[in-house]
Order: structure tokens, then C-alpha cells, then sequence
């Protein structure tokens, strides 16, 4: 059942009413910033609105657990997401002035790289491991079948995996 038809508006509101403040001021205290908590709290709502509710909002014992440990999630993310940009950042400024991209590139870049890094959260270890070994290090198959101690037709399987999941990040679930 969708998630965002089956939860009835009165408990998601409850909920909202009862533990937005306290969530903001929790990752306040998280991320030292209002408005990054801000937003992360409306994320946090958005995710429960977004998911697959198996039991009613108004059967949560510990409301205030259950969005900690959504919240949690989504500040990881936003820290690995600030590194990266971080990162990147740095890169550019070390580069000559004449060089650098513009802003709109940048932009782009910035989010390609935000792209590849869910994308690479998402795969199994064995599967980013045989990923990265074969773009970044150019190892062949029976090299990271030996890195990886799998069979080859094993590390086909998780190239194979995470090109599909890179297809449907990009263009889409094929109909």
C-alpha cells in the first residue's frame, strides 16, 4: 500500500505537532545549524511520509526513538555530503585561475559526484570493491576475482549489479 495514502493526515500531523520542535532542536545540537536542522527535520518527515508504514503512527511506543534514528540517518548523509563538497572545493581551488570551471559546472560536477557517492552507498561491499577495483585500479576480472577471492563469473555479477543499478539511477526503472 502506498505510504503516503495509507497514512491517515490526523497521525501525521499528531506526530508533527507533538515532536517537530524537539527534533529541530535535537539536531541543532547535532549540526550546530538552524537552518541545516530545519530542513533536516522537514527530511526526516518526508521520509516517514515516503515509506511503507507496516503499523499505524499512533502505535509508535517511542516516537521520539523512531525519528532520532531516521534523523540519524539523514545527518550521516548530510556530513558524507559535506566532505565531498568539501573535498571537491579544495580541488578547485587549487587549480590555476584560468582552469576553473564555472559556477554552473561545477554545480554539476558537485552533484554527478553527490550521485556516485549514494550510488556507492547502496552496493553491497563486495560489489563497490569490485566496482572500484575495475574503474579506478583497471584491474581485469580474473585480477579482482583473486583480490576479491570470488570466481570471475562471481565479479561479473557485481559489475553486472552495479551498472544496472547506475542505469536506473540515471535513466530509470525500464517499463
Amino acid at each position: 500500500m502506498p505510504a503516503a495514502d495509507s497514512l491517515p493526515p490526523k497521525q501525521m500531523h499528531t506526530l508533527y505537532a507533538d515532536h517537530h520542535g524537539w527534533l529541530c532542536g535535537w539536531l541543532r545540537k547535532k549540526l550546530g545549524c538552524a537552518h541545516h536542522a530545519d530542513d533536516l527535520a522537514q527530511d526526516t518527515f518526508l521520509r516517514i511520509l515516503g515509506s511503507q508504514q507496516k503499523r499505524p503512527l499512533s502505535d509508535l511506543r517511542e516516537p521520539r526513538a523512531y525519528l532520532t534514528t531516521i534523523a540519524r540517518g539523514l545527518v550521516i548523509d548530510f556530513f558524507r555530503r559535506s566532505e565531498l563538497e568539501r573535498a571537491y572545493l579544495a580541488d578547485l581551488a587549487a587549480l590555476p585561475e584560468a582552469l576553473q570551471p564555472s559556477p554552473e559546472q561545477q554545480l554539476e560536477a558537485l552533484q554527478m559526484l553527490q550521485l556516485a557517492d549514494h550510488l556507492l552507498q547502496q552496493m553491497t561491499a563486495k560489489t563497490r570493491q569490485a566496482w572500484l577495483l575495475s574503474r579506478l585500479d583497471g584491474m581485469m576480472h580474473a585480477e579482482i576475482a583473486a583480490e576479491l577471492q570470488v570466481s570471475v563469473p562471481r565479479v561479473r555479477q557485481y559489475l553486472a549489479n552495479a551498472a544496472h543499478k547506475a542505469y536506473i539511477a540515471r535513466f530509470g526503472a525500464p517499463e
